[in-house]
């Protein structure tokens, strides 16, 4: 096994990643409410993400069981596990826990 060392180029690039990740969960903890979909979230996070000159990375990330991964990001609500994909259909709901 190897092991790869970060240059300090690469660190500061994974830094920079890193608060934009944060600032977009910071964004979209102002929209997430009772009524949003998964979809409008997504909408937003998409926007935000490009806005900030970046460009999401899980949209039409590679599949090796189907199409792409058709969104910006996972919204997995209340018993979906993980990788939850956003939609007009889910309503958030009070108490629903999003991740």
């Amino acid at each position: 096994m190897k092991i790869f060392l970060k240059t300090e180029d690469e660190i500061e690039l994974m830094r920079k990643a890193n608060q934009l990740v944060g600032a977009t969960l910071a964004e979209l903890a102002k929209h997430i409410k009772p009524g949003v979909t998964t979809l409008q979230l997504d909408k937003v996070a998409e926007e935000f993400i490009r806005d900030n000159g970046a460009v999401p990375t899980f949209k039409n990330f590679p599949n090796p069981f189907g199409g792409p991964f058709p969104a910006s990001i996972c919204t997995s609500v209340n018993d979906v596990v993980v990788h939850g994909i956003p939609d007009d259909k889910t309503v958030l709901k009070d108490g629903d826990i999003i991740s």
